[in-house]
């Protein structure tokens, strides 16, 4: 489509925005850069964006680490779902998930079947560096966050290997995980 480090053409996204039928859904790690570059993919390809744990916790009311202290994962896991497949019924977007949602059976099978799956990842120094932003990630609470991250890694590995399309976020400006984003979209499709 293009070379390794610029934008496509504005016609080249056009033609590949009109291939586009159903919601992209970005999976992978914390911290991997679904939200940002997400944002930036639905700018380009003048799609609506969507964060499910936005999303979730715009219905509960309440933060995910509020969810999680009161309620325990499987209550949270169980609301993700029914949020990320309400958002797949409204048509082609932009959706981020958090990094457990594709581990789930049920949401994996959803989204398999009705979405576009790109399996973001990154190296662990990466994610480690960019999760240290914030103090929001409640599997991150109670242990070393490197370790945690690291097995986090290895155990949810092949479920994200069950996506589609694979794309690395290198550190850097996500503007080059679009750029990859676009060219794999547009070979796959």
């Amino acid at each position: 489509m293009t070379k390794d480090d610029h934008l496509p053409s504005p016609d080249d996204v056009s033609a590949l925005r009109a291939r586009i039928d159903r919601p992209i859904v970005l999976v992978g790690m914390m911290g991997v850069g679904k939200s940002s570059v997400g944002k930036k993919l639905a700018t380009l390809l003048e799609l609506p964006f969507a964060d499910a744990d936005d999303e979730i916790e715009n219905a509960a009311q309440m933060s995910i680490p509020e969810i999680f202290d009161q309620f325990g994962e499987g209550y949270f896991r169980d609301g993700e779902r029914r949020v990320i497949a309400r958002m797949i019924e409204s048509g082609p977007g932009i959706l981020a998930t958090g990094g457990g949602a594709f581990v789930s059976d049920e949401t994996r099978g959803l989204i398999l079947d009705k979405a576009i799956a790109i399996w973001l990842d990154a190296d662990l120094e990466t994610l480690v560096e960019r999760v240290g932003r914030k103090n929001t990630r409640p599997l991150l609470r109670n242990g070393n966050p490197v370790e945690i991250l690291k097995r986090l890694k290895i155990e949810r590995r092949p479920f994200y290997e069950q996506a589609p399309l694979h794309v690395l976020s290198e550190p850097g400006p996500h503007l080059q995980t679009v750029i990859r984003i676009i060219k794999a979209l547009d070979q796959w499709l």
